[in-house]
């Protein structure tokens, strides 16, 4: 299964990116290449959707990472969406819950104390 990437803006310099399939060392530089566009246009905030990812492997969790360091480079601000106990499992036994911003939805994530 291939991952399809869905980019909206949902205000000035305030992008929700969707993820639906799989997201794995095959479909992780695409990610990392969008949301870096993004923050090298200027993005304030990134939103990064899971719900509709069915695999994340350790390759894709790096991206994540890179992103976030990235965001954090451009004092951006960085966060995830995500309410499915799979993946919140990888990401609470990997010790990531703790580094990222998770929220159970955008509108949370949009909510969330500004950048």
């Amino acid at each position: 299964m291939n991952l399809k990437v869905d980019t909206r803006s949902v205000g000035e310099g305030i992008a929700v990116i969707a993820l639906t399939g799989e997201a794995d060392v095959y479909t992780s530089p695409r990610v990392k290449q969008v949301i870096g566009e993004l923050l090298d246009q200027g993005a304030r905030l990134v939103v990064i959707n899971l719900e509709d990812v069915e695999f994340l492997d350790s390759t894709a969790l790096g991206s994540l990472l890179w992103s976030l360091r990235r965001a954090r480079e451009r004092d951006a601000g960085f966060r995830l969406v995500c309410s499915k106990r799979r993946i919140l499992r990888v990401l609470e036994m990997t010790g990531l819950a703790r580094i990222f911003e998770v929220h159970p939805s955008d509108a949370a994530a949009l909510e969330a104390a500004p950048v």
